[in-house]
């Protein structure tokens, strides 16, 4: 028990190092949910309510001042990345997010076979074989690109239209700092190639995923080996595009860590289920050590940094679900939506999260209350 303790108060730390960290790009959406700007830089007008209901989620996604510095530093990271390969698929990743797992599973008799093995192992949740992952009409492009995805489900942090940049950029910059403290404090320096990788594909198919729908709301997620099933996709997709094993390792751990057996049977889970969709031999890749009951031997600390990284769900989360209720109840209030389940207001709700944030709204909120709230989202769409 006290081992949990200790480490539940470090993630709340890291919580809040990520808020300190995060502050200088969260200013610049801020700037249009407060009305302030740096000196001689123009301030946005609020949208007209019909203007919102008309946009795409990539336009809403490419008028959002903190998701382009998000995609810019994303992409920029990646390109300080030594070994060319890896910077090469990082980057087309990154361009195009394709579902190219999704080829060899087109086969019916592959995928009946895939679904079989993952059930004997407990490790679907009512998929059917055709249902087993989500739809991708060309395993050749993207569903939706990066830029315009959602963070997480819609109930869930980040769920706007450029949430996943936002998302990953803010976890890379945590990792970053995790990478730079343990240099300066314990004198090593990890491999920071498997650091940055293993951090920039932990979502990488969020986009298959979380499609936008006509709704206004994005796809439901399905559970695969006992975690979201974008996890492991994102790492089949990984080791498909030839990524080393170390970073496919440290990208499997984003969702835990192989402390103890416990935890770490999970991540084995994850790469398990990831290599039967992928058609490989985790043991063979090097994903698993020889029995394939653990990670690789001795286990890299590029892992727990990536699971370290990938916490700002603690405060987001909740933050979230918190900002999509006083929404509904501005909504109705203030802008003549009544129903906060129809298209009306997820429309709305998507263009004032991709403007503001959800967090920066709840900064708003937490330090000027109602009327603050009110206020910052009436700097992004005017009022009824």
């Amino acid at each position: 028990m006290e081992s949990t303790v200790d480490r539940r108060r470090f993630l709340g730390l890291g919580a809040a190092a990520c808020g300190v960290l995060a502050a200088g790009a969260v200013l610049p959406a801020l700037a249009r949910a407060t009305s302030a700007s740096p000196a001689g830089s123009p301030v946005a007008p609020p949208a007209a309510m019909d203007a919102v209901q008309a946009m795409t989620p990539q336009e809403m996604a490419d008028a959002s001042p903190l998701a382009a510095d998000s995609w810019r530093f994303l992409r920029e990271t990646a390109a300080t990345l030594d070994n060319a390969d890896v910077r090469a698929k990082v980057l087309a990743i990154l361009d195009n997010p394709a579902p190219t797992l999704a080829v060899r599973l087109a086969d019916p008799a592959i995928r009946a076979q895939v679904h079989a093995a993952l059930a004997a192992r407990g490790m679907l949740k009512g998929q059917t074989v055709e249902g087993l992952v989500p739809p991708a009409a060309d395993p050749a492009k993207a569903v939706q690109p990066f830029s315009c995805a959602p963070g997480s489900g819609y109930a869930s942090h980040h769920a706007f239209p450029g949430g996943l940049v936002v998302h990953t950029a803010g976890n890379m910059r945590v990792t970053l700092g995790i990478f730079e403290g343990y240099k300066a404090t314990y004198g090593f320096a990890l491999d920071r190639d498997t650091v940055i990788a293993s951090q920039m594909l932990h979502d990488l198919h969020k986009p298959w995923v979380f499609a936008w729908e006509d709704s206004g709301a994005s796809r439901a997620e399905q559970t695969l080996a006992g975690t979201g099933e974008h996890h492991v996709l994102s790492v089949a997709e990984s080791m498909l595009r030839g990524l080393p094993p170390a970073v496919v390792v440290a990208q499997a751990c984003a969702h835990n860590h192989p402390g103890d057996a416990k935890d770490e049977a999970e991540v084995v889970g994850w790469i398990t289920a990831a290599a039967l969709l992928a058609g490989l031999d985790p043991v063979a890749g090097g994903y698993l050590e020889k029995g394939g009951q653990t990670l690789p031997l001795p286990r890299r600390m590029e892992g727990f940094v990536c699971h370290l990284g990938d916490h700002d769900w603690v405060l987001t989360v909740p933050a979230g679900k918190w900002m999509i209720a006083a929404l509904g109840d501005l909504a109705r209030e203030r802008y003549g939506i009544a129903d906060d389940t129809s298209k009306a207001f997820n429309q709305f709700r998507n263009y004032v999260f991709s403007q503001a944030t959800m967090m920066g709204l709840y900064e708003a909120y937490a330090s000027a209350g109602g009327d603050g709230l009110a206020k910052a989202v009436a700097a992004v769409v005017a009022p009824a």
